[in-house]
């Protein structure tokens, strides 16, 4: 699976997000170690804390389908938005090296590895003695 197809996936699922209070659809592709993909999109609620991110849904339904390590995530926003804080904190607890791809709907794309958007994050390994 190339990054062109991880955000060409991610692109795709972005059209099923529901957004009715932002107007900001989100897409994302998760490439587990397994060589399957997962995707998500945001789904939003009138009570805004129970709304859930792509990135995050993407994740679950990887972790319920039994992947638990992962690559790669291309995570599609009309303007290139990073995934939040959360999502980060999730990514990290399962696979702290993977590469976090961000594109916007014209094509633009960046990458990063998930630890240097997120330095210090809290990890497994803070909580075991």
């Amino acid at each position: 699976m190339t990054n062109a197809d991880l955000i060409a996936a991610a692109l795709a699922v972005r059209d099923h997000a529901y957004a009715p209070y932002s107007n900001y659809p989100v897409g994302a592709a998760l490439l587990a170690a397994s060589g399957r993909v997962y995707t998500g999109c945001n789904v939003e609620s009138a009570s805004f804390g129970a709304t859930v991110c792509a990135e995050r849904a993407a994740i679950v339904k990887a972790i319920s389908e039994g992947d638990r390590q992962f690559e790669a995530i291309a995570v599609v926003t009309h303007d290139g938005g990073a995934p939040c804080g959360i999502c980060r904190q999730l990514m990290l607890e399962f696979s702290p090296t993977m590469v976090v791809l961000i594109a916007d709907t014209r094509g633009n794309v960046r990458s990063a590895c998930l630890r240097d958007l997120l330095p210090d994050g809290f990890a497994l390994e803070h909580g075991q003695k």
